[in-house]
């Protein structure tokens, strides 16, 4: 099984180099939810010769006043033995460092880049990572050290500022504190354990060395604090004695440093029975098995945030939208892909899957006959009128039997208005019809990430209903003048009997016009009209549905689709040109939701072989 650390360490890097660890967002992320060991100190605690003892190299910038100015995240790897050593920096991937002065000398180069040659600090931190057969794995964050007062060349905030770095590190639950305290100072003026004490009072996460202890004054030990009497903590603290500044100048190596240490306390008597938790050796090997554990019992809760956040951004991409296809033939795909979806969601529409269809039916079942009743043949069929048309229709000559001229230009005087209802019925239809061409448009997804191709598909999609309604209204009008034209055979069958109880040919043509007679006609006509306004109101909404709706389903693209076929690679790129935000948001999402999801396959892994 991979080792634990090693898998986590893998995690964060990845974390780092996609930008999700945390910073300047108060959402969760992948990084905040793995374990991590933040070192805490004043300055001049000895913060950094417990880091290179650990390490087990020099290689953290050495001098007076705040030499940390930034934090480093430092990654351990342990290589086998025989390896050779050696460190990058994720800023500079391609480049291994083998000698460990220039990791310092790059180190202090990397902090000025982004504080400047000043004694300001950045929260924005350095990443390390060190291979070696002579480490364990392991991850640390070194802060700042703590300070009370700002030097020259640094703001009155300084303070304030290096504490509020510090605790925004160690305030989170899944941070271990390792807290560096001088032992020759008071434990009640330590930086570090006032600070741990406040995010952390129970002390669960807190793991306490003190350093200096070979610097104490002669008849005082650090018995009492070693043993948990002074300050207690859930775990053990751990002494360790640095290297001196002599032995710095001197370039003592690591391991006879480590060799004095062990001696150091193998030889004193007052921590002789101590000396088997005592050194930097003993506490690397306890910061590694217990920050192991401790990822352990943190699975679960980190698989719960993998999931979750899964689901979160395969939601975001979907809600983003599909990328660009970079050949003419992708992008031609992908639009003809996408107008397919939107005019699936119309016909929907049109269908009652989705609301909208049931209004066009309102038109033909409400508005279309409540306009037909509301016509009024009144001037048309008014005595004067009658008697006008009759007449003039007579000529010079009287009719017969009956005034069959008369009759068909009082019929087709009121036919003609309903030309009126029926071409406000295909332009009700039209009207519904673009509504729920906009609806359309605006609940297809893939549409909203293509300005310019929303745009032009919804402008083609009216274009075609303009081009459906002139055909419906031709067709619809067409109706009404077929039955103006032509009055049915039936109907004039049925007049001889209605001319021997009215009009007698024998009679002069005054009696013959007389107003009884011409009432009679009147009644005539308007149960003829009544009759063709009932045929109308079923076949207007047919010819409306054969020319708009049904046509509007089968072809409402059609002429953009032609179009296409014969656009450039130039112009099909422009209909699919969407945001840069979006494009680089996608892409930052997708390569996190690939993060999330090998590590939830590689946490996967490790919690079923436990």
């Amino acid at each position: 099984m991979e080792n634990l650390i090693s898998l986590v360490n893998k995690i964060q890097r990845a974390c780092t180099a996609l930008g999700d660890h945390g910073e300047n967002t108060a959402l969760p992320t992948l990084w905040d939810s793995l374990p991590a060991i933040a070192v805490v100190g004043g300055q001049s605690s000895g913060k950094s010769s417990v880091l290179e003892s650990v390490v087990g190299k020099d290689f953290l910038p050495r001098g007076s006043g705040i030499v940390t100015r930034r934090p480093l995240v430092l990654q351990l790897h342990k290589l086998e033995e025989g390896s050779r050593e050696y460190a990058e920096f994720l800023h500079l991937p391609r480049k291994r460092f083998t000698d460990f002065v220039a990791v310092r000398k790059e180190i202090q180069d990397e902090t000025d880049r982004e504080t400047g040659r000043t004694k300001q600090i950045s929260t924005v931190p350095i990443h390390l990572s060190i291979y070696s057969p002579n480490v364990v794995n392991l991850t640390l964050i070194d802060l700042p050290g703590l300070t009370k007062v700002a030097v020259e060349g640094q703001p009155d905030s300084i303070v304030k500022d290096i504490e509020d770095m510090v605790r925004s590190y160690i305030e989170k639950p899944n941070c271990i504190i390792l807290a560096i305290s001088p032992a020759n100072q008071d434990l009640a003026t330590s930086d570090a354990i006032k600070i741990s004490r406040e995010v952390d009072p129970t002390g669960e996460r807190t793991i306490g060395v003190l350093t200096k202890i070979d610097l104490m004054d002669k008849g005082t030990d650090a018995v009492d604090m070693l043993e948990g009497r002074a300050y207690r903590l859930k775990f053990p603290w751990i002494g360790v004695v640095n290297r001196s500044q002599q032995d710095i100048n001197k370039n003592v190596d690591m391991i006879a440093a480590r060799r004095r240490e062990r001696e150091y306390f193998n030889s004193t008597p007052e921590y002789k029975h101590l000396a088997h938790r005592m050194g930097s050796e003993h506490l690397a090997k306890m910061l590694s098995k217990h920050l192991e554990t401790v990822i352990k019992s943190k699975i679960p809760g980190i698989q719960s945030l993998i999931n979750k956040t899964i689901a979160e951004l395969e939601a975001e991409l979907t809600r983003l939208g599909k990328p660009v296809a970079a050949d003419a033939g992708g992008k031609l795909y992908s639009i003809m892909e996408i107008c397919r979806s939107f005019d699936q969601i119309f016909k929907d529409h049109l269908d009652g899957v989705r609301p909208g269809g049931d209004k066009i039916y309102n038109v033909f079942d409400n508005q279309l006959p409540a306009a037909l009743k509301r016509l009024q043949f009144d001037k048309q069929l008014s005595m004067e009128n009658i008697r006008k048309l009759i007449t003039e229709a007579d000529g010079y000559q009287p009719h017969l039997i009956a005034p069959e001229q008369g009759y068909r230009r009082l019929i087709e005087s009121s036919l003609i208005t309903i030309r009126g209802p029926a071409e406000a019925a295909v332009d009700a239809v039209h009207a519904l019809l673009k509504d729920l061409v906009h609806k359309a448009i605006s609940e297809t997804v893939d549409l909203k990430q293509y300005p310019g191709l929303r745009v032009e598909v919804g402008a083609a999609a009216v274009d075609s209903l303009e081009r459906m309604r002139d055909e419906s209204k031709r067709a619809t009008l067409q109706l009404v003048d077929m039955e103006c034209g032509y009055l049915t055979v039936d109907f004039f069958r049925k007049l001889p009997q209605d001319v021997d109880k009215g009009g007698n040919p024998t009679h002069s043509i005054f009696d013959r016009y007389n107003d009884s007679y011409l009432r009679r006609i009147g009644t005539t006509i308007l149960s003829y009209v009544n009759m063709v306004c009932a045929t109308l109101r079923h076949s207007i909404p047919k010819s409306i549905v054969y020319c708009q709706v049904r046509e509007a389903k089968r072809s409402l693209l059609d002429h953009f689709f032609t179009d296409l076929g014969k656009m450039e690679t130039k112009r099909l790129s422009s209909l699919l040109n969407e945001d840069p935000a979006i494009m680089e948001r996608r892409s930052a999402l997708a390569k996190r939701l690939e993060l999330y999801r090998s590590a939830q396959a590689e946490i996967d892994a490790v919690a079923w072989s436990k």
